[in-house]
C-alpha cells in the first residue's frame, strides 16, 4: 500500500530544507534506510533516508525547492497503485498514467506515477511573469525555470517540459530561450546537434532521435571519440564545470561571511611534542577496557585545550556585534573532512569529560559527518574550534574564523627543530600552533598568555588532568 514519506525534523531550529539532489528518480526502487534525496538546512547538507521500502511513485517537490520539517515529500508503493488520492493541500496532483517510456521502470509502464500541475504558489507562474505555457493549459513549473523564464522575458513555454509529470524545469526555458526543442540528459551525452523536434514529451530529443544505438552498440557510448596523440587541442581543453551546492556551497558563504564580518589576526608559536608522541605509544598498548588504544593526537590536545579554557573565558566565547557572550562550558568544535566537503561537530562540555570519553565522542560524530548522518543540531552551539592539518604535513597556515567564535586553533605538524639546552644545540620534536582570534572581541595580550600556557600544557600533558 503506498505510503507518504515525510521531511524529519533535522534539528530543534531547522523549520524547512532545501532539496539539493534527488538520489532517486520516479520509479526506482528504495529499499528502508536507503538515501532518498540529498537536503540542505542552515547548518548542514545531510542525505534523507527512506522510512519505507518500495517503489518512488512520486516526487512532491523537486531539486530547489523549499520543504517544511514534517511535511510528505515522497510517495512510495507498490508499482502501478493509484495514488491521485493522496496528494495533500499545496502539493501536485499525481497522476499514474502520465509518465512517459524514459522514466518508467521494468515493471508495468504505469507502476510510476509523475506529478501533474495543480493551482499551487509552487508551480504556477506568478501573475506578474511576462511568459505563458504554448497550448493554454495549465502545467508545472519549478522555482528556477519561473524565475528564468521572468527574468529574461520568454513569451510562451512548451505544453510539456522534460521534468517528473512533464514539468516544466530549467533546462526547458533554456531550450525554448535558444530556440531549439530540449534534450534529454541522454540525448545531451551524444553531442549538441540535434534535431528541431524530438518524439519525447513536448517534442523533447530523446536519444534515439540522436540515431543512438541501443545500449552497449558503438552508436550508444556516451562522450567524445579520444584525441589522437600529438593531435591538436583547441584552448582551453577539457573543461569540467561543478555547481556550487550542499557542503560546498554552505563553506563558501560560510567563510566569507567570516572574513567580511570580523577582524582576524593570526598568531603562531610553537610547543613541545615529546609529551604528546610518548604517551601516544603507551596508549596504543594498554588494556582495551581502559579505552585508551584509540586516542589520538588530536584527542589529546583537544582536551588540553577544553581543560585550559575555562582560566581564559574571553577565548571560550562569541561575538554578536553588540554583545560578548562568554561560556562557563566548554563546547569544542572540531574540524572534519568528509566526501562531500568541511564539517565542524560540537563536542558538548567538553571540559567535563575524560580523555577516552571525549576520544569516543569525537569518533561517533567525525564518522556521522563522513556517512552524512550528523544531527545538524549537533553541527551548532561551539564555544571554540580546533582543526588539524598537521597529518598532511602543513607547517603554518592561518585558520579562519568559525563565526560567532572569536577564536579557533589551527594544528600543524611535527617536526625537529633546534634548540639551545646545556650542552650545546640540540633537536627537539615541536608542533606548530596556529591561533586566530577575532580582534573586535579579544585582544592580541590574552591570546598570547593563552597560547603560551597551552604550549606548556602540551609540554607536560600530566598537568592537564591537574586542571
Amino acid at each position: 500500500m503506498a505510503q507518504e514519506i515525510v521531511m524529519p525534523k533535522l534539528g530543534n531550529t531547522v523549520e524547512s530544507v532545501i532539496i539539493v539532489e534527488w538520489h532517486k528518480d520516479i520509479g526506482d526502487s528504495i529499499a528502508v534506510g536507503e538515501a532518498i534525496c540529498e537536503v540542505e538546512t542552515d547548518k548542514a547538507a545531510v542525505e534523507v533516508e527512506a522510512e519505507v521500502g518500495g517503489i518512488l511513485l512520486a516526487r512532491l517537490f523537486e531539486a530547489n525547492d523549499d520543504v517544511p520539517v514534517l511535511a510528505p515529500f515522497a510517495i512510495v508503493g507498490e508499482a502501478g497503485e493509484d495514488i491521485s488520492g493522496m496528494v495533500t493541500s499545496g502539493a501536485p496532483a499525481v497522476d499514474a498514467s502520465s509518465v512517459s517510456a524514459e522514466s518508467a521502470p521494468a515493471a508495468p509502464a504505469a507502476a510510476a506515477a509523475t506529478l501533474e500541475p495543480a493551482a499551487t504558489t509552487r508551480q504556477a507562474a506568478p501573475a506578474s511573469g511576462s511568459f505563458s505555457v504554448t497550448g493554454g493549459g495549465p502545467v508545472g513549473i519549478s522555482p528556477r525555470a519561473r524565475n528564468l523564464a521572468s527574468s529574461s522575458g520568454l513569451q510562451g513555454l512548451p505544453a510539456a517540459g522534460t521534468g517528473p509529470g512533464s514539468r516544466i524545469i530549467e533546462r526547458d526555458v533554456r531550450a525554448a530561450l535558444e530556440g531549439r526543442a530540449p534534450l534529454t540528459p541522454a540525448a545531451q551525452s551524444l553531442g549538441e546537434s540535434a534535431p528541431a523536434q524530438g518524439g519525447g514529451i513536448g517534442g523533447r530529443v530523446l536519444a534515439e532521435d540522436m540515431g543512438a544505438a541501443p545500449a552497449g552498440g558503438a552508436a550508444g557510448a556516451a562522450g567524445a571519440a579520444p584525441v589522437a596523440a600529438g593531435a591538436p587541442v583547441d584552448f582551453p581543453g577539457p573543461v569540467e564545470s561543478l555547481p556550487v551546492k550542499g557542503i560546498r556551497k554552505l563553506v563558501a558563504q560560510r567563510m566569507h561571511a567570516s572574513l567580511a564580518e570580523t577582524a582576524q589576526l593570526t598568531l603562531n608559536t610553537s610547543a613541545p611534542a615529546g609529551s604528546l608522541l610518548s604517551l601516544r605509544a603507551r596508549y596504543k598498548t594498554s588494556p582495551e577496557e581502559f579505552g585508551l588504544s584509540k586516542v589520538s593526537i588530536n584527542d589529546m590536545i583537544m582536551f588540553s585545550v577544553a581543560r585550559l579554557l575555562p582560566r581564559y573565558p574571553e577565548m571560550n566565547a562569541t561575538y554578536h556585534g553588540t554583545e560578548i557572550k562568554q561560556f562557563r562550558h566548554v563546547h569544542m568544535g572540531f574540524a572534519v573532512d568528509t566526501p562531500r566537503g568541511l564539517m565542524v561537530p560540537v563536542v558538548r562540555f567538553a571540559d567535563q569529560l575524560s580523555l577516552s570519553q571525549l576520544s569516543v565522542e569525537t569518533r561517533r560524530l567525525a564518522a556521522a559527518c563522513r556517512e552524512g548522518k550528523i544531527n545538524p543540531d549537533e553541527l551548532a552551539g561551539g564555544t571554540f574550534t580546533i582543526t588539524n592539518l598537521g597529518s598532511f604535513g602543513i607547517e603554518s597556515f592561518t585558520p579562519v574564523l568559525n563565526t560567532p567564535e572569536v577564536a579557533i586553533l589551527g594544528v600543524n605538524t611535527i617536526v625537529n627543530s633546534p634548540i639551545e639546552t646545556p650542552e650545546g644545540i640540540g633537536i627537539e620534536k615541536r608542533m606548530g600552533l596556529s591561533l586566530t582570534i577575532n580582534h573586535q572581541a579579544v585582544d592580541g595580550a590574552p591570546s598570547a598568555r593563552f597560547l603560551k600556557d597551552l604550549g606548556a600544557l602540551l609540554g607536560n600533558l600530566e598537568w592537564a588532568v591537574a586542571l
